[in-house]
């Protein structure tokens, strides 16, 4: 009975172990843990990526006052998400065009500056 009993508590820290791991799930994805947004975060690098290549391209020459930089790129999230995914207005002409990948990167930018302001309420 005293074994039995042993045998159950080790397998239920060691099931509890692997549970507390962030980056692991019993779903199998990875990285799904999020700590918030920081310099070194991928998705706030790609999304500046996109910005740069995609946006500040057309933006440097007929719209200075929205070049988008590291500093101020987060305070204009609402109107890239009002600009790019509601009204459809950017980026503008044919030349400029946003891949599938490039637009999901900007949404999930988005998202997740709008997770931390408003915490994870769905």
């Amino acid at each position: 009975m005293n074994t039995l009993v042993k045998l159950i508590v080790a397998t239920c820290l060691a099931i509890m172990a692997g549970q507390n791991d962030p980056h692991t799930s019993s779903d199998g994805y990875e990285g799904l843990a999020y700590t918030g947004l920081s310099k070194e975060d991928p998705i706030e690098e790609r999304a500046f990526t996109v910005l740069t290549n995609k946006c500040n391209v057309c933006h440097e020459k007929r719209n200075r006052r929205r070049v988008f930089t590291e500093d101020n790129m987060n305070g204009w999230s609402n109107d890239v998400y009002k600009q790019v995914f509601i009204k459809k207005r950017m980026p503008k002409g044919k030349k400029i065009e946003l891949t599938s990948e490039e637009y999901q990167d900007l949404l999930t930018w988005i998202s997740s500056i709008k997770n931390n302001e408003n915490g994870n309420q769905l």
